[in-house]
Order: structure tokens, then C-alpha cells, then sequence
């Protein structure tokens, strides 16, 4: 007993000591600025707007609230892939194709992040992706973060005609196919395709490579997201259990030999006026008060959380006025 004690103090004190004097790989201008060790950074998620009543935002004042986002200081905009709107998954999310909605932002926005959370690989041909992305990222000055997943929708499959229960090995096939583009005229062989080097996809991204974060399991094995992500991104649970899951995906990163990781989650957010206001349970988040917010966003960031994108889906209060609030009583506590 005393044995297995010490063994699991000198793992974690391993950690810490790796999380002190590591910091994480640099990819590109989008993710150099919102990952940082041992940091918590906030970006906010696409659709700016409360949109409880039903699946489908109106995107009022989309633009003006991305930018107002970026004048205000946050690290990061997040959009979601949902071709379909489905009805038992009942959001979808921004409407446009995020390539396209994510090229408008780039173009009207200087310095913010651009994240997409995330591509469903499996649904797209890699080639398409590839080049959509390394677009994205030229064209917003190496602002792009590119979460990839497997995709969580089945009705999709069927709809395009591909077998869901394939997806974990067309989304590893796809993974390896687009960092492949990454070279100059690539010469290799996959399930998608077999380029012979005889042509080239341009662009290529603004620093060479893009940041590919892993969304939840993927269907892939704990290793191979430990090995192959630039980043994880999970879903909201409780304190005691993210902090377990956290750490033990960060010792993953150790074992296999990789660099330090940043980890992402999401947390839907309705934003009381009384900063007092207590936690109270919503869908995959809180309704509650800005210093209860505060508080919790910094045992996030204790437990190894390096950003976290917020969602106002089921924010009750004018969606202004809340950016804005979060702005002045909650992001001078994560920034630099």
C-alpha cells in the first residue's frame, strides 16, 4: 500500500515538474496565443447569441459581435461543423459552412484565434479539407486551430452514403492524409487516395503545419491521441473527475514520448446578474453568477485546463452586455 502510494506521488510530482519546465510546441500565431502552460485563456463559441427556444440561431449581428469579441480582449472565436440539421441532436450550431463563415472572419477580424470545434473528417475527403484549411490559415495570418473529430451524429453517414460504424479508421486515414499535404509534393498511399508526387496542393499553412486538435476519443486508441494531437478537446464534467481524466491523458503524453499538450473544453454559460447568483446545473455548463464563473474557471485552470470556450446558447441576458460583462469581471483573471 505504502509502495503504490509512493509510486503515484513521485508520477505526479514527475508531471508538475514536466508541466513547470515545458512549454508547448509552436505551431502557428493562432495557437501560440491562446495555449500557454499552466494558463487558462477564454474564447467564446459561435453562435453569439441566445438560441434556446430551438435548433437554429438567426445570427443577428454576427459580425459585430465577432468583432467586438476581438476588441475586447478574448483569445479565440469557435465554430462547429453541423452539415445536418439534425433533430435529435437539436443545434445547428452556426448554420454556415465553417470553412466559409470562417474565411468572412478572417477577413473581418485582425487578431483573434479562429477555432473550429470540429471538422467531422470522416464526412469530407481529406484533400478538401486540407486545402480549405491551409487557406484559412494564409489567409487570416496563421490564425487558424483546426479541432478534428470523428463525428457523433449517425444520421449523417447514411446521408453521404458512408458507413458510420468505418468512421474511427476513415478518421485516422484522414488525419495521416492531411498532414501528408504539409509536404512538398507528397508521395504516399491511404484509403483516400495516393498522390505520386508528380503535383502539389497549395497553400501550405503560413508556419508549415497546422495545430490538429483531437476532439474526445475519435475511436481511437488513448496512445495514438496522445502521440498524434497538438492538443485535446473534451467535454465538461465535474472538477474531481476532469482533473483525473486530465492528468491521466497528460501522463499518456509522457509515456509515448511526446511534447507537452495543450487540453481545451467547452462550458455553456448563463450569466446571472447578481455576481452572487450560486451554481445551478444547465445543459453541459451553469447558470450562474460572475464570481461563482471566476471561481470555477480557476480550479479549471489548477487541474490542467488551458482554454476554455464558452458557449451562450442559454444565456438569458442581452448577449452585448454579457460579452462585455464577462469582458470586465472575468477575463482580466486569465490573460497576461
Amino acid at each position: 500500500m505504502h509502495i503504490m502510494s509512493r509510486s503515484l506521488a513521485e508520477q505526479e510530482s514527475k508531471m508538475h515538474k514536466h508541466v513547470e519546465e515545458t512549454d508547448f510546441p509552436s505551431i502557428n500565431r493562432g495557437y501560440n496565443r491562446v495555449f500557454h502552460p499552466n494558463k487558462l485563456s477564454l474564447g467564446l463559441v459561435v453562435p453569439l447569441e441566445n438560441y434556446s427556444k430551438g435548433p437554429v440561431p438567426i445570427m443577428t449581428r454576427h459580425v459585430e459581435r465577432a468583432q467586438l469579441t476581438e476588441e475586447l480582449g478574448f483569445s479565440a472565436l469557435w465554430l462547429r461543423d453541423v452539415p445536418f440539421n439534425v433533430p435529435s441532436f437539436g443545434d445547428a450550431g452556426q448554420m454556415y459552412d465553417p470553412f466559409v463563415y470562417l474565411g468572412l472572419l478572417a477577413a473581418r477580424t485582425e487578431r483573434i484565434a479562429l477555432g473550429v470545434a470540429s471538422i467531422v473528417l470522416p464526412l469530407r475527403h481529406p484533400a478538401h479539407v486540407a486545402k480549405a484549411a491551409a487557406s484559412i490559415d494564409v489567409l487570416s495570418g496563421g490564425r487558424l486551430i483546426l479541432g478534428i473529430a470523428s463525428g457523433d451524429r449517425p444520421e449523417e453517414y447514411p446521408a453521404l452514403n458512408l458507413p458510420f460504424a468505418e468512421r474511427g479508421d476513415r478518421f485516422r486515414a484522414s488525419f495521416e492524409y492531411i498532414e501528408r499535404m504539409w509536404d512538398d509534393s507528397p508521395v504516399f498511399e491511404n484509403t483516400y487516395g495516393s498522390p505520386d508526387g508528380g503535383m502539389d496542393m497549395l497553400p501550405k499553412p503560413m508556419s508549415g503545419k497546422l495545430p490538429l486538435l483531437i476532439t474526445g476519443g475519435s475511436q481511437q486508441e488513448p496512445d495514438w491521441i496522445a502521440r498524434n494531437g497538438d492538443g485535446w478537446i473534451t467535454y465538461p464534467r465535474a472538477i474531481v473527475t476532469q482533473k483525473k481524466i486530465i492528468s491521466d491523458w497528460r501522463a499518456r503524453i509522457m509515456t509515448v514520448g511526446g511534447p507537452f499538450k495543450p487540453a481545451v473544453q467547452s462550458l455553456y454559460i448563463d450569466l446571472a446578474e447578481d455576481p452572487d447568483t450560486p451554481p445551478r446545473p444547465i445543459h453541459l455548463g451553469f447558470r450562474l453568477g460572475a464570481n461563482h464563473l471566476r471561481v470555477h474557471l480557476k480550479s479549471l485552470e489548477e487541474i490542467g485546463i488551458n482554454h476554455v470556450a464558452l458557449n451562450l446558447r442559454f444565456n438569458q441576458a442581452d448577449t452585448e452586455t454579457t460579452i462585455k460583462r464577462l469582458a470586465d469581471d472575468i477575463l482580466p483573471d486569465f490573460t497576461d
